[in-house]
């Protein structure tokens, strides 16, 4: 992983949460991850890592805070903690 997927990772674990994030750059880092990813219509992106499975939507501006810590959480779920597996 490059160092900007890794900023992008540890973005997504900053605080406050990050509203200038977009589906794209998101999507970036799960291929990197090694996710199985799938576009499903309508803007939304099914992702599959380490057996956990999610669905994301993103719009042109990017991901909300919502969408944003929903990322957060799928990643914890999958066991990939970004200061210990992926430091800047």
């Amino acid at each position: 992983m490059n160092h900007r997927h890794r900023k992008i990772l540890h973005s997504l674990f900053s605080h406050p949460l990050p509203s200038n994030i977009h589906l794209h750059d998101v999507e970036t880092v799960f291929r990197e991850l090694g996710a199985d990813l799938g576009h499903t219509g309508h803007g939304r992106l099914s992702v599959t890592l380490n057996g956990q499975s999610a669905s994301l939507h993103g719009s042109d501006h990017g991901l909300s805070k919502d969408e944003v810590s929903h990322v957060r959480k799928f990643i914890e779920s999958c066991g990939i903690d970004p200061s210990r597996d992926y430091p800047i």
